[in-house]
């Protein structure tokens, strides 16, 4: 039976426990097994405040909802769900909100696997506000390849914008965010990266901050 998070559980959370508990969650998931949710208990317990333990930066893709993709029930985690995972200033804000008056230990930045975002970003695709969200993931592409549209023909290539741009993310929230970057230094906070695998389903971690 699952369990929502307590003021108690929160404060006693840590950046490697609450990473610990996303891994196995991730694992339940793959493996079938996932948590006995009550929903209406969960629905109850949370009605009055929320613990959460983490907070995720992840494409709005149908296929990779964070909560189900790590086991996950109510009042366990924020999720903030852009095309390509782009880090925008309302998604700063919200993860500095998540942070520092939430209390959150661990903020996750998921990519995944042949990402409509990237490969759009990859062919220099254009279309009304979409264009200039793309613009945020063509610095991972020209890091990559050295050109701002080599299209997206090679799912090699693809798959490694992915993790560049997954990487870029990672370090502007603490690049831009002061209040993300003290959390991280006081070891009260880790930002980590990750990607998600369309076809198996499994979570491959990535570089984070000094507390992973």
């Amino acid at each position: 039976m699952s369990k929502v998070p307590t003021k108690i559980d929160q404060g006693a959370a840590t950046p490697r426990t609450v990473l610990a508990r996303l891994e196995a969650g991730n694992a339940r998931f793959v493996a079938g097994g996932v948590s006995d949710r009550d929903w209406a208990a969960e629905v109850a317990a949370t009605a009055s405040g929320q613990f959460p333990l983490a907070a995720f930066v992840s494409c709005i893709d149908s296929r990779v909802p964070p909560e189900i993709v790590f086991d996950l029930g109510l009042g366990e985690a924020f999720a903030a769900r852009t095309a390509g995972n782009v880090v925008d200033d309302d998604v700063l804000g919200s993860l500095e909100f998540a942070a520092a008056i939430a209390g959150v230990k661990v903020i996750v930045v998921l990519g995944h696997t042949a990402c409509g975002a990237v490969k759009g970003a990859c062919d220099g695709a254009e279309l009304e506000h979409l264009t200039g969200l793309l613009a945020k993931i063509t610095p991972a592409v020209q890091d990559v390849t050295g050109e701002t549209a080599p299209g997206s023909g090679d799912p090699e290539l693809v798959t490694k914008v992915v993790g560049r741009h997954v990487e870029r993310m990672v370090v502007e929230l603490t690049d831009r965010s002061e209040t993300l970057r003290a959390l991280v230094d006081q070891q009260r906070l880790a930002v980590v990266g990750a990607i998600y695998d369309l076809e198996s389903a499994t979570v491959t971690w990535m570089g984070s901050s000094p507390n992973r």
